[in-house]
């Protein structure tokens, strides 16, 4: 169906209809998470998650996430543990991301976990994954809908402008409201962040009443999201500017003169909604140099920080 154009589908009733029948038929929908757009793919279907590694141009040595409409159901796939149950008690449906033990009879496709004895699991609690999810009534492995290193897609046009043709259908459920890909964080022995995103270490500390270990980024990748150069424009990003350049593209943050403000009030979670948005918009200008304000790097602004240094990294 892609080499026929890529379908624009609304998130009614037929739409998810149609998008749970592409993705039974081994095709490939891009839809919204609160997070990013995700590219799902029936992950028990060794074809279909092939396609999504073609279709982005992802190492295949990189995980997936597998999308899940329910706790249930993600106790069918992976070894639970009562740190997992206090995590997804209060943070699921929601922008977290767990790796657990994977089951010997999961039936996920060993492309998805790269073969990792692992699995990345979520639930997303945006209305129109939900749907989707229950519609299918199956795994969804789904990375986000991009070319894999590009920018993250939080509005169904920029998945459009990307894969239109590669995949089979978007689903356009409007903008993601999180703006930044999931927080991922291991639980198959010490509780390890492995990825910082939508839920603070703070919070996930508090949660689980035991110390969180940072993941050391020299580790060998046990999770999505680790690759040293990610979600980058095609202009070479400047970090921590306090000056701007002649020809720069101005990404600010505060009370600064720029082109375009995460957050002219300073706030995180306003400034992490915003990040890839407006790296698409300044990247679309053709600017060689994408200056960047300092973020401080507390709270959500870790998570802002991880994105901003991997999209700065030598590629």
């Amino acid at each position: 169906m892609a080499e026929l154009g890529t379908q624009r589908l609304q998130p009614d009733a037929a739409g998810l209809s149609s998008a749970a029948a592409i993705l039974r038929g081994g095709g490939l929908v891009a839809f919204p998470t609160e997070t990013v757009y995700g590219l799902g793919a029936d992950a028990c279907d060794d074809h279909a998650v092939a396609r999504i590694y073609a279709a982005k141009g992802r190492p295949s040595f990189n995980p997936l996430i597998v999308h899940l409409p329910s706790v249930a159901a993600v106790k069918e796939l992976v070894e639970w543990n009562d740190a997992a149950e206090r995590a997804a008690q209060a943070f699921w449906p929601g922008p977290l991301t767990l790796v657990l033990p994977l089951k010997p009879d999961a039936g996920v496709s060993k492309l998805v976990t790269a073969g990792l004895d692992t699995l990345a699991v979520r639930v997303p609690s945006a209305t129109v994954a939900h749907n989707l999810l229950t519609e299918f009534d199956g795994p969804v492995a789904a990375p986000s809908a991009n070319t894999s290193g590009q920018i993250s897609p939080t509005r169904a046009e920029h998945v459009l402008g990307d894969l239109s043709g590669k995949i089979d259908a978007v689903l356009d459920g409007g903008a993601c409201a999180v703006g930044l890909e999931s927080t991922i964080l291991g639980l198959a022995g010490t509780p390890t962040l492995l990825r910082p995103g939508g839920v603070t270490l703070d919070q996930l500390t508090q949660v689980l009443a035991a110390p969180v270990t940072i993941r050391d980024d020299a580790a060998e990748i046990s999770a999505p999201g680790q690759i040293k150069s990610h979600y980058a424009p095609r202009a070479r990003v400047r970090l921590n500017a306090t000056s701007w350049a002649s020809g720069e593209a101005r990404l600010g943050f505060g009370e600064v003169d720029c082109d375009l403000n995460l957050s002219a009030t300073a706030d995180l979670t306003q400034a992490a909604a915003n990040l890839f948005e407006f790296l698409h918009r300044l990247d679309a200008g053709h600017a060689k140099i994408i200056a960047v304000s300092p973020i401080p790097n507390t709270g959500m602004g870790a998570a802002i920080n991880d994105r901003l240094n991997r999209a700065a990294a030598d590629r």
